[in-house]
């Protein structure tokens, strides 16, 4: 997702990756990220020990560039009859 979405965008893409107990460390806490997994666009945390979407990710970068907002995602046959997009 962060690739193609870099590619469309003019952004700058960083991803952080350590081993889970280096999260919970002191060090990491002084360092005011949010507790992985999580998405921040600039200094703004979309989601925070939780997976995001690519809407949601696509969403907030035109946010954050000023662009126009996106539509929502359709809903196929199945999301309508349950209220919700898949």
């Amino acid at each position: 997702m962060l690739p193609r979405l870099g590619a469309k965008y003019p952004v700058e893409i960083e991803v952080v990756s350590m081993p889970k107990a280096e999260y919970h460390t002191d060090e990491y806490f002084e360092k005011n990220l949010p507790v992985a997994p999580a998405v921040m666009v600039g200094d703004e945390i979309l989601v925070e020990a939780a997976p995001a979407s690519e809407h949601e990710v696509e969403a907030c970068i035109r946010k954050h560039l000023g662009l126009p907002a996106l539509e929502p995602p359709k809903k196929g046959m199945l999301g309508r009859i349950l209220g919700r997009s898949l």
